[in-house]
C-alpha cells in the first residue's frame, strides 16, 4: 500500500468547523474534504455574536488563509499536518447517488451525496463523513457510508480516569509506607513525609489520601519530592461546630476536603464536580462570604453562569442585567436564604449588603477579575473556548471555583468528555495554585439522595 492509499479521507460536516474552529489541525497526515454547502451553512451563522457565531468567523479566517496561498485549489491546500484541504461541490452526477427517498436540496443531504461521490472516486482509500448530527451519521451509514463523530477536542476518553481528588490507601499499602516515614509539625497537626510504591500512581499536588481504619482520615498531598517522596498534611476538620464557616459544617469526608481547597488562600483555581445536592453551591458561597466579610481577603463575591435552559426556553426577560439573570441565578439566592435565615428578605438588598454581584457570562471578554471570589455555577455547559475566555479574567488576589455536574449537560454538542468543566479539571490538575474535588455524596434530603440513585 502506497502512501496515498494510507491516508484516509474525512468529509466534515459544517458542526465540526462551528464547535471546534480549529479542527483542520487535527487530523495529521490525512486528507479533509469541506463540501461547498458547509461554507453556505456557515454563512448563515457568522454574523450573530454568540460563541458560534465566533466560531464560525475563525474557521474562516482560517480557510481564507489556506485558500490564498494556494497557487490551484483543485490540488488542495496544504494543512499543517501534511494532508490536503479540498473543496467539493455536491454535482448533478454526485447527487444522482442519493437514494429517491432523500430531498436533493436539503445541506445534510447534498454533504451525503460528497461523500457518495468520493468513496465512488476513491475505492481504494477510506472515505469517512465527520458529524456531530447523530441523525446524519445514521442516515450516511444506512447508505454504506463510514462515519465518525468528531472526537479530537476530548480531553479525557474514559471518564472512569477523571481525576476525583482523592484515593484511598489500604492497610498493606500504609504499613509499608509507615517503615520509613519521617513524621514533623505542620500548621494544622502532623506532616508525614512517606515513599510512594512504584505501582502506585502518585497523588496530584493539593488532592487527599484517605488512610485506612474504620474512622476515615483524610490528609493532603502538598509536595512530592525526588525519589516519589511524599508530604502529606493534616487537614483542617470543618466537621465541628467548633470550625463551622456561617453556621455551615461539613456532613460527610468529601464535603470536609472540599472546604480545606476553598478556604486555603495559596489556591488561585478550585474545581468541584458533583452530585446534585452534594453541596457545591452552599459550600462555595458560605466559604466565599466568610473570606470576604469576615477575613478581607476579597472585595466582592461575583456569580456567573452559562445562561442555557434544561428544556423549553422561556424566551425573552426584561428588566436590568441583573433582574434578568435573576431566574438563573435560582441556586445562589436559595443558598443564601439558608445561610442568612430570617434576615434573607429581599434578595436584591441582600446581594448588595453583602458585596454579591451577579453578571453574564457574555460580559467577561475584556474585564480583569481583580480580589474577586468569583463562582462559576453550571460550568458542565461551558465551552472550552468561554472556559479559557473566563479563566484568563482572573487579576491578582482573586480565586475561582469551578463548580459543575457532567451528568447534568444542557448544552448541544457538548458531552461529558468536551465541555469546559472537565477541561479545565484535567489541564490544572496537579499545578500547586490549584485544586479539584469529586462530591458524590447527596447531602440535599433522603428523597434527593435517593433519586439520584434510582432515576
Amino acid at each position: 500500500m502506497n502512501d496515498t492509499e494510507k491516508r484516509k479521507i474525512y468529509i466534515l460536516d459544517t458542526n465540526v468547523l462551528v464547535h471546534d474552529p480549529n479542527a483542520l489541525q487535527r487530523f495529521d497526515e490525512h486528507d479533509v474534504v469541506i463540501p461547498i454547502v458547509v461554507l453556505e451553512e456557515m454563512d448563515k451563522i457568522k454574523k450573530g455574536l454568540d460563541e458560534l457565531a465566533r466560531n464560525v468567523r475563525d474557521a474562516s479566517r482560517q480557510l481564507d488563509e489556506l485558500s490564498a496561498e494556494c497557487e490551484d485549489l483543485s490540488k488542495g491546500c496544504l494543512l499543517p499536518g501534511g494532508g490536503r484541504l479540498y473543496f467539493e461541490m455536491s454535482t448533478i452526477e454526485s447527487l444522482k447517488l442519493l437514494p429517491d427517498s432523500l430531498a436533493r436540496s436539503g445541506g445534510d443531504n447534498r454533504i451525503i451525496a460528497v461523500s457518495l461521490s468520493m468513496q465512488k472516486l476513491h475505492p481504494d482509500r477510506h472515505v469517512i463523513l465527520v458529524s456531530k448530527d447523530i441523525n446524519l451519521r445514521i442516515k450516511s451509514r444506512a447508505l454504506g457510508l463510514r462515519t465518525e463523530d468528531y472526537r479530537s477536542d476530548r480531553v479525557v476518553t474514559d471518564l472512569s480516569i477523571l481525576p476525583s481528588g482523592k484515593q484511598r490507601l489500604d492497610e498493606a499499602e500504609w504499613s509499608l509506607m509507615a517503615e520509613d516515614m519521617e513524621v514533623g509539625e505542620h500548621d494544622h497537626g502532623n506532616r508525614y513525609i512517606v515513599t510512594w510504591p512504584q505501582e502506585k500512581e502518585l497523588p496530584f499536588l493539593n488532592s487527599f489520601v484517605v488512610l485506612p481504619g474504620e474512622r476515615e482520615v483524610a490528609v493532603q498531598c502538598t509536595q512530592i519530592d525526588e525519589g516519589r517522596r511524599v508530604h502529606l498534611c493534616d487537614i483542617t476538620s470543618y466537621r465541628s461546630d467548633r470550625h463551622a464557616i456561617w453556621g455551615i459544617k461539613a456532613r460527610n469526608l468529601e464535603q470536609n476536603m472540599a472546604m480545606n481547597l476553598l478556604m486555603d488562600a495559596e489556591l488561585d483555581l478550585v474545581a468541584m464536580l458533583g452530585l446534585a445536592g452534594s453541596g457545591k453551591t452552599l459550600l462555595a458561597l458560605a466559604c466565599g462570604l466568610h473570606q470576604t466579610l469576615d477575613m478581607g481577603l476579597y472585595e466582592k463575591i461575583l456569580v456567573t453562569r452559562a445562561t442555557v435552559p434544561m428544556g423549553q426556553d422561556i424566551g425573552f426577560l426584561p428588566g436590568t442585567e441583573r433582574e434578568k439573570l435573576e431566574p438563573w441565578m435560582g441556586a445562589i439566592t436559595d443558598n443564601l436564604s439558608i445561610l442568612l435565615g430570617d434576615e434573607a428578605q429581599n434578595i436584591g438588598d441582600i446581594l448588595g449588603q453583602h458585596r454579591i454581584e451577579i453578571a453574564a457570562l457574555s460580559f467577561a471578554r475584556g474585564r480583569t477579575f481583580t480580589k474577586t471570589w468569583l463562582i462559576v455555577d453550571e460550568a458542565q455547559n461551558l465551552t472550552p473556548h468561554q472556559m479559557k475566555t473566563i479563566v484568563t479574567r482572573m487579576g491578582e488576589d482573586s480565586k475561582i471555583l469551578l463548580l459543575g455536574n457532567n451528568a447534568q449537560i444542557d448544552t448541544p454538542y457538548l458531552t461529558a468528555h468536551t465541555n469546559g468543566l472537565t477541561q479545565a479539571t484535567m489541564a490544572f490538575a496537579g499545578w500547586e495554585h490549584a485544586g479539584h474535588i469529586a462530591l458524590k455524596a447527596s447531602e440535599r434530603s433522603r428523597l434527593a439522595s435517593r433519586a439520584v440513585e434510582v432515576l
